[in-house]
């Protein structure tokens, strides 16, 4: 471990992940004498993980469409998010030699599928830049004349002009997420908004989801209600596990559940959405008169999974064992409205260690959106996850965090 005693910086960004070392590239990159601390040997842990391992850079989309895609107040993203734009990410990326590729819902990754490539292009950014690297906590940050003036770590003392705090939230603490940057902010009189888990698998009573641990539905709307008002609803993929449902449409309507402790929630899956009730009850009435002799329970197989079936004959209270030319019309509509409607109880999120991101942080009412720098403390800024903002899934969280970074990167020292 260097010794950081006696150092001094122009800026000391606080935390090596996708914020901050972008940050501190481009603070270099205007001349700046910046040091990066982080803790952990690995720089960009947890972006190393992202998207599987595949790293979902950001969306190509316009910025209006990574606002409409932000979970909170979008509108304190409107600068920032003009001023670096995912094209302009996209483009930053080419140039530091890893192509990109959009995918299915604009979804932006490297081509080769590694987030590897993203991470080592940072890095590289940031050593052209001569961006120092301190593998070390930071424990404080002083002010004098209500001004920052040095950081202080594990190690010693940094003076510097400026610091930025990207430490993350608290989601993948195993990468070093441990809220840091919320004690850091608190400190210095900022506001924490009370953080809870967001993009997070949800819990839930209903014993058919674990009877249904592994199976996927592609291709399906998944509503979510709030005391039976509607939050959210999209088209995609889910996936049913031992505690609950996960997968892309249940962590993007997580983001919309943001009240658990008052109110109730509930999921209803439309497993037929390609079809309104008039068309699906024709496809129910030919597909009752292809297996009329059969009965209900082996006539199901062309419109749902294997695994689903049994849980579809329960929950449309047909005995199993009827013929399929014996059931009423009664009977079948209750099929469709199964169809058109299957219903998930929600108990709660899981753990916030297991979720993608955090929602809550530094109030973003505290910080100026053009610089990310605080409005109480002179030469303090803040960037990323440790902001009050999160997104769905498909990349916007990460554009929040290079569109932040990017700001306060081009702002400190000025």
């Amino acid at each position: 471990m260097r010794s950081t005693k006696k150092v001094k910086a122009d800026a000391v960004v606080i935390g090596g992940g996708a914020s901050g070392m972008l940050c501190a590239a481009v603070a270099a990159e205007r001349g700046l004498n910046v040091t990066l601390l982080e803790p952990n040997k690995m720089l960009g842990r947890k972006l190393r993980l992202t998207g599987k391992g595949r790293c979902n850079v950001t969306n190509n989309c316009d910025p209006k469409t990574v606002i409409a895609n932000i979970a909170g107040d979008g509108r304190f993203m409107y600068s920032a998010i003009h001023r670096f734009s995912p094209e302009r990410v996209m483009a930053l990326f080419e140039g530091l030699g890893v192509p990109l590729k959009t995918e299915r819902g604009g979804r932006g990754f490297p081509e080769s599928d590694r987030s590897h490539d993203i991470a080592d292009a940072l890095i590289k950014y940031m050593k052209r830049g001569g961006v120092r690297v301190v593998h070390s906590r930071a424990k404080a940050i002083l002010t004098d004349s209500g001004g920052v003036c040095a950081v202080v770590t594990e190690d010693g003392e940094i003076g510097c002009a400026a610091a930025v705090v990207c430490t993350g939230g608290l989601s993948y603490p195993a990468t070093g997420s441990t809220g840091d940057g919320y004690r850091l902010a608190a400190s210095l009189g900022h506001t924490i908004v009370p953080t809870r888990q967001s993009l997070v698998p949800l819990e839930s009573p209903d014993d058919w989801c674990a009877e249904l641990q592994g199976f996927s539905l592609k291709n399906v709307s998944l509503s979510a209600y709030e005391d039976d008002s509607l939050v959210y609803r999209a088209l995609g993929e889910m996936l049913f596990t031992h505690f609950g449902v996960s997968g892309p449409l249940v962590l993007s309507a997580s983001a919309n559940m943001r009240d658990f402790g008052h109110k109730k929630y509930r999921l209803s899956i439309d497993l037929k959405p390609g079809l309104d009730e008039k068309r699906l009850d024709a496809r129910l009435l030919r597909d009752f008169d292809k297996y009329s002799n059969r009965e209900f329970r082996n006539a199901l197989s062309d419109l749902a999974g294997q695994a689903m079936i049994p849980v579809l004959v329960r929950l449309s209270k047909i005995p199993g064992d009827t013929r399929v030319n014996a059931i009423t019309r009664a009977q079948r509509m209750s099929l469709l409205s199964l169809l058109k409607d299957f219903p998930v109880s929600v108990s709660g999120p899981r753990p916030i260690a297991e979720a993608v991101i955090t929602a809550g942080g530094v109030s973003t009412g505290e910080i100026d959106p053009r610089t990310m720098s605080s409005k109480l403390v002179p030469g303090l800024y803040f960037a990323g996850e440790v902001l009050d903002l999160d997104a769905y899934t498909g990349g916007y969280n990460l554009q929040i965090a290079w569109s932040t970074g990017f700001a306060a990167g081009n702002s400190i020292c000025h």
